[in-house]
C-alpha cells in the first residue's frame, strides 16, 4: 500500500515515514510539507492513504483534504498534535472528506510504543477499508426480546462515518428541546475525540448531547454518542454495554452491531438513520431494523460526502427511505410526531 505523507515538521515527517516503511508492503510514494504542495504531489502521483497533517501554514489540512478529494481522491486520514482548540478544524477536514482522525505519536521515548501502535492500528483499518482485507463474517440474525414499557421512549439510532460531525450538526441542531424520542449516535471517530465531539454538537443543539457511559439507558430528549473503540451495544436490559467483540470489523465501533443489538432489544418501532460515509458499515444492521417494521432513512447521494455507507443500504434493500441531508430532521419529527410534515422520497 502507497502511503504518502503531510506535515510542515520536517522531523514530524521523518518519523511518520519511518514508522510506515517499518510494515512490510508499505511504501512511500512522497512527502509534502504544506498542503499546497500536497495537492499537486497527489494530482501527480496518487496514493492509496494520506497521513495529513491538520494545522500547517498557508494551506491547512482540512482546506487539502477539500481540494485533493475536488481533484484526485483518494483515503486521508488526519493525523495532528493541534486537536485541542482545533476542533471545529478537524470536523471540518471530515466534513471535506477525511476518513478518520487521530493522534500524531509523541516524538521522543514513546517511539515506538502505545502512541506508535495506535497509528499503525489505524492504518491497517485503513488498509481494510479500502478493500484490502477480505469481509467479516455476517451478524447473526436479530430478534426482539423485551415487552413495551410505558415509560419506553421511541428510538431514533443513526449511523454515520466520513462527513459525519456536519451532517450530525444539521440534523440535531434543527430538533426541538421537546423532542419525545432518544437519540443514539454511532460515528467513526477515535474514542479520544468523542468528548471534543460531543461538546461540539452540545454548543448547536437544543438537546443534551453527552457520551453513552457503560449502563446508560437511552432517554427520551437526551444524544447518546459512542464513546469508546470498542464496539457499543444494547443489552436486554436497554443499557449501553462495550465490548470488543466481534473483533474481525473494520470499524470500532461499528454501527452494524450496534443497529442489530437494537432490533435484538428494543422493545417497539423507532427509526433507523444512516448517513454518509465510505464503505458498507449499517446497511445490514439497518436492514435488520426495517425487516422489524422500523422506518429506515438513508442520506442521498446529492447530499453525502461520500455515499458508500448510503449506497449499500439502497442497494441492499434496508431504506424506506431517501432524504436530503436537510430534510432528515423534519422527516423524523413526520415520523415520531405525527403533525410534523412530510419531506422526501419514499422507497416502494
Amino acid at each position: 500500500m502507497k502511503v504518502a505523507i503531510v506535515n510542515d515538521i520536517v522531523m514530524a515527517a521523518e518519523v511518520l515515514k519511518r514508522l510506515v516503511l517499518s510494515v512490510p508492503g508499505y511504501e512511500v510514494p512522497w512527502l509534502a510539507y504544506d498542503g499546497e504542495e500536497a495537492v499537486k504531489k497527489c494530482q501527480a502521483n496518487k496514493p492509496d492513504l494520506i497521513l495529513m497533517d491538520l494545522m500547517m501554514p498557508g494551506m491547512n489540512g482540512a482546506e487539502a483534504t477539500k481540494q485533493i478529494m475536488a481533484l484526485c481522491p483518494c483515503a486521508i486520514l488526519i493525523v495532528t498534535a493541534s486537536v485541542s482548540g482545533n476542533i471545529s478544524k478537524v470536523f471540518e477536514a471530515m466534513g471535506n472528506g477525511a476518513l478518520d482522525v487521530t493522534a500524531m505519536p509523541v516524538l521522543g521515548n514513546d517511539i515506538g510504543g502505545e502512541s506508535t501502535k495506535k497509528l499503525l492500528d489505524k492504518i491497517e483499518m485503513m488498509q481494510r477499508l479500502i478493500g484490502k482485507a477480505p469481509p467479516p463474517p455476517p451478524l447473526s440474525p436479530p430478534h426482539p426480546a423485551v415487552a413495551i414499557s410505558d415509560t419506553t421512549p421511541p428510538l431514533v439510532v443513526i449511523g454515520a462515518s466520513t462527513g459525519g460531525p456536519l451532517a450530525l450538526s444539521t440534523i440535531l441542531s434543527r430538533l426541538p428541546d421537546s423532542f419525545p424520542a432518544a437519540v443514539t449516535v454511532v460515528q467513526h471517530v477515535d474514542g479520544p475525540f468523542v468528548e471534543n465531539l460531543v461538546g461540539w454538537l452540545g454548543e448547536q443543539c437544543s438537546l443534551p448531547v453527552k457520551i453513552a457511559r457503560e449502563g446508560a439507558i437511552p432517554r427520551a430528549g437526551v444524544v447518546l454518542i459512542a464513546g469508546t473503540n470498542q464496539h457499543m451495544v444494547l443489552t436486554k436490559h436497554l443499557q449501553i454495554h462495550y465490548t470488543m467483540h466481534p473483533s474481525t470489523l473494520t470499524y470500532r465501533p461499528s454501527v452494524d452491531v450496534f443497529f442489530d443489538s437494537v432490533a435484538r432489544h428494543w422493545p417497539q418501532k423507532g427509526v433507523g438513520v444512516l448517513l454518509t460515509g465510505m464503505g458498507k458499515d449499517g446497511a445490514q444492521g439497518l436492514r435488520s431494523l426495517k425487516d422489524l417494521g422500523w422506518p429506515t432513512i438513508v442520506q442521498d447521494e446529492e447530499s453525502c460526502v461520500v455515499f458508500g455507507m448510503p449506497k449499500a443500504a439502497i442497494d441492499s434493500g434496508a431504506a424506506t427511505a431517501v432524504v436530503p441531508l436537510e430534510a432528515i430532521a423534519q422527516e423524523l419529527l413526520r415520523v415520531v410526531c405525527p403533525e410534523s410534515i412530510h419531506s422526501g422520497r419514499v422507497l416502494s
